[in-house]
């Protein structure tokens, strides 16, 4: 894929998390914790997606993309090596908002997932565009 195709998909996938980020905020304003603990991972996951494809690279599972952007770009701290740990924490609580009908939501969780992709986006979309 040349650069310029790369940059493009980048800039798609930054997009892609902006939406989910908004789509979170809204949601947890109206206290649907569980469907804004969704949203805010999909902004992180996106965010990530928008960064792998500068190199270009792509994985099928979430858990290769989150492997490899810790791996690449948290443990060679390009990203800070705590933002590594609230990736982890999102994917924890969004795996089990999604699929444990026993969870609890604590809104102040929540709102903490809303804040980790808020802050992810933006180190992404400086990361993006620092050419």
């Amino acid at each position: 894929m040349n650069p310029k195709v790369s940059k493009e998909l980048s800039k798609h996938r930054l997009e892609q998390a902006k939406e989910d980020l908004l789509a979170s905020k809204m949601l947890y304003d109206e206290k649907f914790y569980k469907s804004a603990n969704n949203r805010a991972y999909y902004s992180i996951f996106h965010s990530i997606k928008a960064v792998l494809a500068l190199e270009p690279i792509d994985f099928k599972r979430h858990k290769d993309v989150t492997a490899y952007f810790n791996k690449n770009y948290v443990h060679t701290e390009i990203f800070p090596k705590e933002i590594g740990h609230k990736i982890s924490k999102a994917t924890t609580i969004r795996e089990d908002s999604d699929y444990d009908d026993e969870f609890i939501v604590k809104p102040e969780e929540t709102e903490e997932q809303v804040k980790t992709a808020k802050e992810l986006l933006k180190l992404v979309e400086e990361y993006i565009n620092k050419d």
